[in-house]
Order: structure tokens, then C-alpha cells, then sequence
């Protein structure tokens, strides 16, 4: 039988691209990857200690601006720390949760005065969140198309929430005083709408007040929110939308409002969390004891803790409060998700 020789200066087994090589660099190629020993397990890389280095500021802040406060807030809710204990509160009896039983029993006159201020926050958030963000998405609509002087139009709505809050509250609390306020001045002397002088930071009108400054402080944040969510609306679904004949109004309940869902979910629970837990607004305003029509909770808790020196009292309310914001928050986030899911 004939054989087959391999060429010349080929050995035996020898790939034909290393028959040209001399011996010496075939002698330096590193082995092959099936002729590495078994059983040796390959080496992990390193992990970098830089971001857990990055990461210690913010973790340590975190712990000591939110979550200690938090946890000696609710140590303090199961202590009688009263105005006889706030020298050495470590030494307050521990009295369980009769705090709670006190504070959350409606027939208790403290339970009674915490419903009816509870009561007052939750039509009060509905009102400013709604409003708020009806006419942010109003503004956001009307300013999408360009036009000239849209810019300054666009810079005169955030002029509300760019003030501090201070600021813009305290100018409100002048433009409400019954005899020198701007408000009274219009309403009377110029629109000639009322007959008396009405007063606005007590009574019945102190909700009002208390409403008409929450929805100018906010409703810019929603503006702002909606605005950048319309910009990432492909203008081909409005031109499609004309070419089928749709209105403006059709166009909107089609088009704008569908794509602009993922922004509003986040705006309403944001404007939620915030206007429900609003302190400087009726601090400010009503010098920090509120008419009973617009006694919000967390000013109602302020008053408790640091007017009748009653800490254990007002520590219980703060952490049965978080707890309804954390349930509310859990099950809006719950039910937006099983409808995107479904959807």
C-alpha cells in the first residue's frame, strides 16, 4: 500500500502553520487549554473596595440622619416620656403600647382630636394633589407646542418652586391680613365681591388659605414633571392621530394622557407623600398653632410633642402615621403594577 509522506520540514502530527517556525519559539507557545491540569479551580477576579468606599459617606449618613431618629422614635413611643422625664428620658418608665391605646382610641378626647386633624390632612392632600396637578398638566399641555415667549411663560410658573418655602409662605401670610392684605383689597374695594372684610387665617377660611398656598407651591413641580414627560412623545403618533381625524381633545384622552401614565404614577405618589406630610406650609402660615379647620397631622403632632410636652404621646402618632404611609404607599405601588401587568 502506498504511503504518504509529509512535506518537507513537517514532522510527524505537526500542524503544517508551524512547520516554518524554529524550534525555539514552538518551544515558548504557551500549552494548549485541554493540556492545563484538571482539578485546578480558576481564579476569581478581585473585587474593588472603591465603590463600597463611595458608597460608606451616603450609608453612613443615611443611618444617622434617618434610620437611628426613626428607631429611637419608636423606642420613645413605648417610654411615659413626659415633661417629669425629658431631663433623663433613658429613665422614663416603659409603659408598652398604652401610647397607641390612648392615641388611636376615638372615644379619648386625644384619639377624637387626632381623627378629626387626620380627617382634615386627608381632604386637604386630595384637594392640593388633585388640583396641583390639573393644572400643572393644564400649563405642560398648552406650552408644548412652541411659541414666542413660551420661555419667560415656562420661567414665571416655577417662580413658585423655586422660592423657599419660608419666603413664599411668609409673603402669603401678608397678603391675607383682614385689614392691609392684597386679597381683601381686591376682593372688596375692587371687585366689590364681598360686603365685609373676611378673615383668612382663622375660622372657616383658614383651610382655604391653607389650600390656595399648598396648590401655588406645588402645582410648578407637576408642571415641571408633565413637561418633561411630553418630550419624549414621538410626534408621529400626533400626526397620525390627525390623520385619522382626531381632535385636540381626542388626541389628548388617546395619546397624552396613555404615554404620559409612568410620569403621573410617580408624580401623584410623590405630590401625596409630600403634601400629606406638609409641616412648613401651616407652620408658617398660621404661626404654628392652626385653627382647628386647618389642623394638618403633622402639625397636630408637633403640638402634642412640643406644647404639651407629651414625647411618648406624640412619638406613637408619628410612627402610626408612617406606618398608613407606608401601607398607602405599598398598595399604590401594589395595584399600579398589577394594571401595568394586566395591561
Amino acid at each position: 500500500m502506498a504511503t504518504t509522506t509529509p512535506p518537507a520540514g513537517t514532522a510527524s502530527g505537526q500542524s503544517p502553520a508551524a512547520a516554518g517556525k524554529p524550534a525555539g519559539q514552538l518551544a515558548r507557545q504557551p500549552p494548549a487549554a485541554a493540556d492545563k491540569p484538571a482539578g485546578r479551580p480558576a481564579r476569581r477576579p478581585r473585587r474593588s473596595l472603591l465603590p463600597y468606599l463611595l458608597l460608606a459617606p451616603a450609608i453612613v449618613l443615611e443611618l444617622a440622619i434617618h434610620v437611628i431618629p426613626m428607631l429611637v422614635g419608636a423606642w420613645m413611643s413605648l417610654l411615659e416620656l413626659t415633661q417629669f422625664h425629658i431631663r433623663d428620658w433613658s429613665s422614663a418608665p416603659f409603659v408598652g403600647l398604652d401610647n397607641y391605646r390612648v392615641v388611636l382610641d376615638v372615644n379619648s378626647a386625644a384619639g377624637a382630636e387626632l381623627l378629626r386633624s387626620f380627617r382634615v390632612t386627608v381632604v386637604y392632600t386630595v384637594l392640593s394633589v388633585g388640583l396641583s396637578w390639573v393644572l400643572g398638566t393644564t400649563a405642560a399641555v398648552l406650552l408644548q407646542r412652541p411659541f414666542r415667549g413660551r420661555a419667560v411663560l415656562r420661567a414665571l410658573f416655577l417662580t413658585p418652586y423655586a422660592l423657599p418655602v419660608y419666603t413664599a409662605v411668609i409673603t402669603w401670610t401678608f397678603l391675607f391680613q383682614r385689614d392691609t392684605g392684597l386679597v381683601n383689597h381686591v376682593l372688596v374695594d375692587q371687585l366689590d365681591l364681598v360686603d365685609d372684610r373676611p378673615f383668612w387665617l382663622i375660622g372657616d377660611n383658614s383651610f382655604v388659605a391653607l389650600l390656595i398656598v399648598s396648590i401655588w407651591r406645588t402645582w410648578p413641580f407637576a408642571f415641571l414633571c408633565v413637561m418633561a414627560g411630553l418630550q419624549n412623545i414621538p410626534d408621529e403618533l400626533y400626526e397620525a392621530a390627525a390623520m385619522d381625524g382626531a381632535g385636540f381633545w381626542r388626541r389628548l384622552r388617546s395619546v397624552t394622557l396613555p404615554m404620559l401614565r409612568p410620569v403621573n404614577l410617580v408624580l401623584v405618589l410623590v405630590l401625596f407623600l409630600w403634601t400629606f406630610n406638609d409641616f412648613n406650609t401651616p407652620y408658617v402660615l398660621f404661626g404654628g398653632s392652626a385653627p382647628a379647620e386647618a389642623d394638618l397631622i403633622s402639625l397636630h403632632i408637633y403640638r402634642s410633642s412640643f406644647q404639651t410636652w407629651d414625647f411618648g404621646s406624640g412619638s406613637a402618632m408619628s410612627v402610626a402615621l408612617l406606618l398608613f404611609l407606608l401601607l398607602v404607599t405599598a398598595g399604590y405601588l401594589l395595584l399600579t403594577n398589577r394594571r401595568r401587568n394586566d395591561a
